[in-house]
């Protein structure tokens, strides 16, 4: 017959207590079975385990090289099924986020700390990539799920889930203090200096398309790797810029920077989050997914 896990398990019991008695307590058992089934494991792997007096129960030679064996196997299940217990519990475990700067400051610090004050044993780690970077990281299994910015293309197994939509407006420092005072078009603006992410980034694509949608060409003088380097660069006079009207807010009211209205009105753009479904989900992921979603 095919030797179960029970039966090593019972053995592990036996030799840490040197009884059958005391080991068929420890488990739950009665001591018949106890003898039964190692009688049954002596006979299967053809050597003698115990040695049994007066005294208890001691492992012969062949039992404590079994048991050194056994023991770290048992030993090693224990600890995996109490670190499961605890992560199902949510009392440890690990998530790993993608986040644009806009999606982590306009909503996604505040979901954070909900479920971090929920769930202080759940380990965070937030990575601040660009929209493409965290689709890519999504398929290659390295995040858990993303907040990101539109525009973006999903592709495969990938969901997206559409959290909220946000404005942003054009600002300049106070050498384009006077932009201000007047409804500016985009064609009139061509010869001020443009501060923008990247070409890899979904902020540069959706103001590419904007600019074509009014047929302006749009050229980015000042190209920066993330957008939240875009305030403190228009801050700091060097160009004009795009940026959202709820973080500039503060900017704005110390009359850092200036909003440059526009003749065209500028589209909304969307927060989404994505995950891959298709992926076996952890207890706490699964959570924090509902917490960012449930609104």
């Amino acid at each position: 017959m095919a030797i179960t896990y029970d039966y090593y398990r019972i053995f592990y019991a036996v030799a840490q207590y040197s009884s059958f008695t005391r080991a068929a307590e420890a488990l739950g058992n009665n001591q018949p079975n106890i003898t039964r089934c190692m009688n049954i494991l002596e006979h299967e792997l053809g050597c003698k385990l115990f040695i049994r007096s007066n005294r208890g129960i001691t492992l012969t030679p062949e039992g404590k090289r079994l048991y050194e064996h056994v023991a770290t196997a048992v030993e090693q299940i224990r600890l995996g099924e109490e670190e499961l217990h605890r992560e199902v519990g949510m009392q440890q475990g690990i998530v790993t986020i993608g986040a644009s700067e806009t999606a982590l400051n306009l909503l996604l610090l505040e979901r954070l700390s909900q479920f971090h004050d929920r769930y202080p044993g759940i380990r965070l780690r937030i990575f601040n990539y660009t929209t493409p970077q965290s689709i890519d990281a999504l398929q290659k299994g390295l995040l858990d799920c993303a907040a990101i910015t539109a525009p973006f293309t999903t592709t495969g197994t990938l969901r997206a889930t559409k959290l909220m939509n946000f404005r942003e407006i054009l600002l300049g420092g106070t050498k384009f203090r006077h932009l201000a005072d007047q409804l500016c078009r985009l064609k009139d603006l061509s010869r001020y200096s443009l501060i923008c992410p990247g070409s890899d980034t979904s902020t540069y694509h959706f103001y590419q398309r904007f600019y074509l949608k009014y047929d302006c060409p749009f050229h980015v003088d000042m190209e920066t790797a993330t957008m939240d380097q875009v305030l403190p660069m228009v801050r700091h006079n060097l160009g004009i810029g795009f940026y959202s009207e709820t973080l500039a807010a503060e900017s704005i009211a110390r009359k850092e920077v200036y909003q440059i209205h526009l003749v065209e009105p500028i589209p909304d753009r969307v927060i989404s989050l994505i995950e891959d479904p298709s992926r076996p989900q952890r207890t706490a992921v699964r959570e924090l997914i509902n917490m960012i979603t449930e609104h």
